[in-house]
């Protein structure tokens, strides 16, 4: 039994060094080389970090906050239906694949560069291993917000059962983001201050603060509103105090609201030191417009850098982006970025698009906004935060995917939205189609070989955001900093920089029927609080942060007693009339198209069939903030295969059972 356990530990530990995965951005060949010559040189260490480069994410059609409340697809995430997402037999989140290769380089690298054994240029030897560990620090905060508490391996285990069994003690999340911190100072220490190709296609100083801000405000936030609950560490029912190991676990600052503290400080220091070193790219409010040719509109992007930013092939030139991955199909590496965006697979919610604010600052329901209404597309864009205007589609923009404008220049085509493919085009579900990252030449896709467009990893506004946001969270006021920042942001897109204006008209009880951002912990937060939300929530738009964000702010608590439904565009008024009537069926089961104009005039995504489980709307549970952890890693390193027995222990409310739901 004992020897089973460990080919199957060492089995789901150390599952590594795969070559099927696709390079972040260019890599060397592989040398041939033997391993024990392996990384003695400047060139080996950069071929090896930048072949992790693939836990960055890609961003395939800006469509990346879907199954939130900010986006939607014709589908529903199982997290929004409790008792559906069930704790998994093997697999998940608990995983060292990715840990064990950073580990393997520093094994390695670090004693040969301390005595000096490592050829090449000595700064640029430095910057790689300041490069590892960025992403050690990266693919730990992955594991913090998917699972909380979690081993710290520095180093890799021998290959002995009790050795790795121990390793498997999980340590308290404040520590694991301490940890994470630790590494991305070292990064910061080591890494040249820009990107060392000139390009920002390698890692870089100031990518290292960004990511110790977002890491720090991600912890800091977390455990200011779970408190008192069984989510952080020492709090009543946590799950750590079932172990010895942290029975009598002590809090390096002495208390919560010391690890609260020290983290929301770290987030305001580091991501001041990154934004003092960023320039926001400039936005001159050209947009796309109806009936606009594809020249047009590339005058349009060139006029625009902030239009551009999204949907360029180099973005090398822009300050603000400071890693993005590049891609040309003529090499025969491409990607479904720009495709994605066109083709739909899922769209803005009107709770966004109504979150949007007006451009005299106002949000739409207060008087004197101007709010041109809903009924049409166009009304909706009227007057509206720019960002608003230049990422919502209206009919009569251009679409290049169709087979005679591929590896052409773009055509003019009017955009219908084709809720549900009614149309038999491409699928729009909410019919807010989003724009944001198009781009409408056609040389530049292919019909099998994807696009060239540049995909951002890492933008500089984030970091403006995060100090507004942590500095409001540690000292409940705006700061001089914040709002030059909160400014800056406001007056590149289009909107009155005033944002006391903006705070003094927000209700907050009309605010709740948009954003899940609105709460914490079950109730309303302060106007000042949620503008600085709503303002993450619109800048950040389709780039992976709204889920993360709704989880640290413990937004989804009001969603265990009401039920939230995900509304499109207002289907039942004049743009009723875009569609063939034969075709918008309701109320006849699996076979309806389209929702029924009697429960709302908004399409409800979820609401067309009363079998789909989602039909009444999405509903929460606690558990659901973190995942649960598969079975096979408790009963691999449990000595007498019982869960009981292992040193590690399930997240709060998720049993030891596989394929079981929470426990409340």
């Amino acid at each position: 039994m004992r020897s089973n356990q460990i080919v199957l530990f060492v089995a789901a530990m150390l599952a590594v060094f795969s070559s099927c995965q696709d390079d972040f951005l260019e890599k060397e060949p592989k040398s041939q080389i033997t391993p024990e010559k392996y990384l003695d040189d400047e060139s080996q260490l950069a071929a090896y970090t930048i072949n992790l480069y693939n836990v960055f994410p890609v961003m395939e059609n800006y469509g990346r906050d879907s199954d939130t409340d900010t986006e939607a697809d014709r589908g529903y995430d199982n997290r929004y239906v409790p008792g559906q997402w069930l704790v998994p037999d093997r697999g998940g989140d608990w995983d060292f694949g990715n840990i064990y290769q950073c580990n393997y380089f520093m094994g390695k690298v670090i004693p040969k560069w301390k005595k000096n054994e490592i050829t090449g240029n000595p700064s640029n030897v430095d910057h790689y291993i300041g490069e590892m560990y960025f992403l050690r620090a990266y693919i730990y905060f992955q594991k913090l917000v998917a699972l909380g508490d979690f081993p710290i391996l520095k180093f890799n285990p021998d290959m002995d059962i009790d050795q790795l069994t121990a390793l498997s003690q999980r340590n308290p999340r404040n520590e694991v983001a301490r940890f994470i911190i630790s590494d991305l100072d070292s990064a910061t220490t080591l890494m040249h201050d820009f990107s060392p190709d000139g390009k920002g296609n390698r890692l870089s100083k100031q990518v290292a603060l960004l990511m110790k801000s977002r890491v720090a405000l991600y912890e800091g936030t977390w455990e200011k509103y779970f408190k008192g609950t069984p989510f952080v560490p020492n709090g009543p029912g946590w799950p750590g105090l079932q172990k010895d190991y942290n029975k009598n676990y002590q809090f390096p600052s002495g208390s919560i609201d010391g690890e609260i503290d020290y983290f929301l400080t770290q987030a305001m220091n580091s991501s001041k030191a990154a934004a003092d070193h960023i320039l926001l790219t400039p936005n001159t409010q050209k947009v796309e417009v109806p009936g606009q040719s594809y020249l047009d509109f590339a005058k349009a992007c060139d006029s625009n850098p902030y239009l551009g930013m999204f949907s360029k092939i180099d973005l090398s030139p822009y300050n603000e982006v400071l890693l993005w991955r590049a891609f040309d199909v003529g090499l025969g590496v491409g990607n479904s970025y720009a495709i994605g965006v066109q083709s739909g697979g899922d769209g803005y919610t009107r709770g966004f698009v109504d979150n949007c604010l007006m451009a005299n600052g106002l949000p739409i329901y207060a008087p004197g906004s101007g709010y041109a209404g809903d009924d049409y597309l166009a009304d909706v864009r009227t007057k509206r935060d720019m960002r608003l205007n230049l990422w919502l589609a209206e009919p009569g923009q251009i679409n290049i995917l169709y087979p005679s404008a591929l590896n052409t220049h773009g055509t003019d085509v009017a955009i219908v939205p084709d809720i549900m493919n009614l149309l038999g085009n491409h699928d729009q579900p909410t019919g807010y189609h989003h724009t944001k990252g198009n781009n409408y030449d056609g040389v530049n896709y292919g019909q099998h070989t994807g696009s060239s467009m540049g995909s951002i990893a890492f933008r500089g506004v984030e970091a403006y955001l995060n100090y507004i946001e942590a500095s409001y969270e540690k000292n409940g006021s705006i700061d001089g900093t914040a709002s030059s920042y909160w400014k800056q942001i406001r007056e590149r897109a289009g909107v009155d920089s005033d944002f006391n204006k903006t705070i003094a008209a927000t209700d907050m009880s009309m605010e709740a029927k948009n954003d899940w951002g609105a709460y914490s912990e079950g109730s309303l937060i302060d106007a000042t609080l949620y503008n600085i939300r709503r303002e993450r929530r619109v800048e950040m738009l389709g780039e992976g942060f709204r889920l993360n964000d709704l989880k640290r702010w413990r937004a989804m608590d009001q969603m265990i007693s009401t039920p939230y439904q995900i509304e499109g565009f207002k289907l039942w008024g004049p743009m009723k009339d875009w569609y063939n009537p034969a075709k918008l069926t309701y109320g006849i089961g699996d076979k309806s198209t389209v929702s029924d104009p009697a429960i709302s005039s908004y399409l409800r995504v979820n609401q067309k069939n009363p079998t789909t489980l989602a039909y009444n709307g999405y509903r929460w549970t606690m558990a659901h903030y973190l995942s649960p952890i598969a079975m096979q890693h408790f009963l691999i390193t449990s000595p007498n295969g019982d869960a009981s027995g292992s040193p590690i222990y399930q997240n709060p409310n998720w049993p030891t059972t596989a394929n079981s739901g929470p426990t409340n």
